[in-house]
Formats: structure tokens, sequence, C-alpha cells
């Protein structure tokens, strides 16, 4: 290419082709081609970024605005990110520089699990306490450390509520880890006896047409 493009030029010079007036356009062009490539190589200098400094990887679980997948490949230009319900998404690289990134398998693949629990009011705190503790650590899928922690977390409208917090190191299965404690909780707390309340409303009439009135006094009457 270098010999072409050199011949070329010697050749148009031979010819009495005026080379300033080829400098002008070649500069005119050169400007319109950096513009027009500026993105690219904006995009080409955030892959050798991502390359060498390596904040994303093949394999890692990240979000990128509303997008949420594993990174498939980083390429120079772009990046392939397959979401988890299967479409691959062609990133440009720019973007997982400029923008934040969530990496949740950056350094680890651990992953905690929140889950909330209400129970009826007048049920023992402590035994509450207890209960969700021992399924918690009962789990195999459930790391010691960090342990897993059962919180009071406030007097909801119709329930005591309790959340329950444990990590697990299998990120890519957090879900099913998370169904697993939620029905052993489940099963857990009917053994001991302790009520998962209905949402409940007190309703406080304070005046009611007379007939309307009389009618619920007789249908309280037959029940």
């Amino acid at each position: 290419y270098s010999l072409i493009i050199g011949g070329f030029l010697v050749g148009i010079s031979v010819i009495g082709f005026d080379m300033s007036r080829f400098a002008i356009v070649a500069g005119a062009l050169g400007v319109g081609i950096g513009f027009g490539l500026q993105n690219i190589v904006n995009n080409f200098v955030s892959g050798l970024i991502l390359l060498f400094e390596r904040p994303i990887q093949v394999g890692d679980a990240v979000e990128v605005g509303t997008l949420s997948g594993e990174v498939r490949r980083i390429g120079i230009r772009a990046s392939t990110i397959r979401t988890w319900s299967g479409a691959e998404l062609i990133v440009p690289n720019g973007t997982l520089i400029a923008e934040t990134v969530t990496n949740w398998t950056l350094s680890d693949r651990m992953r905690r699990i929140e889950i909330p629990v209400g129970v009826a009011y007048g049920t023992d705190p402590e035994k509450v306490l207890r209960v969700l503790g021992e399924v918690a650590r009962a789990n195999a899928n459930i790391v010691s450390t960090p342990e897993a922690a059962v919180l009071f977390v406030g007097f909801g409208d119709s329930s005591l509520d309790f959340e329950v917090r444990a990590w697990t190191a299998r990120f890519e299965n957090w879900l099913g880890v998370r169904t697993e404690l939620m029905v052993a909780i489940n099963r857990a707390l009917g053994e001991a006896g302790i009520e998962i309340p209905f949402p409940q409303r007190d309703l406080h009439l304070r005046s009611l047409d007379e007939e309307a009135a009389r009618r619920l006094q007789a249908g309280q009457e037959k029940s």
C-alpha cells in the first residue's frame, strides 16, 4: 500500500499536477473523515482499556443502565452481552467505559438473598427470629461467612415485618436458592404454629342510611 500511494504521488507530480491543491483537498477530507470516525476511534480506545484494565471479563454478570446479562465476548469495537432472557446485544465499548457498570461477579460470585416475612400480631418476635434463623442456617447453599441474619424491621398494617438476609456463592442459581428458602420458611412457620396473616383493614362508618342499617343488622342476626 505504501508503494502504491508513493507511486501515485510521484505520477501525479510528473504530469504537472499542483500538489498544493491536493494537500488542501486531502486536509478537508481528513477533517471530515476524522469527525466521521470519532465514535469508532472512541470505541477502539475503550476496547483497549477494557482489555488491559479488565473491569469486566468474559463470563461476568453485569448491569449497564436497564440492560443486564452475561458478558460473552469483548471485542476491539464492541462487546456482546447475553441477557437473562436469551437475547444477545452488541454494546459499544465506549458505553462500557463512559457509563456506570454494575459487575456482580468482578471479585467473587457471592450474592445476598433478601426475603421479607410478615407474621400475625400477637406472635412472639423472639420465636420468629429463632425459627427463621434456623431455616436460613440449615440450607446447604447458604454460606456460613458472612452469617445469615434475621431482622425485625417494623410494624406493618397487618403484620409484624421481618427480613431474612443470607449469602450464597451460587450466583448463577441464586433465584433457585431463594425459592428453596421461601418454601422452607413457609413450612417451618406452619410447623411452629406461626400465622402469616392476610391484609386487614378496619372500616369505620360515621353515618349510614336507615334502610341499609336495618338490612345490615338483619344479616348479622342471621349469621
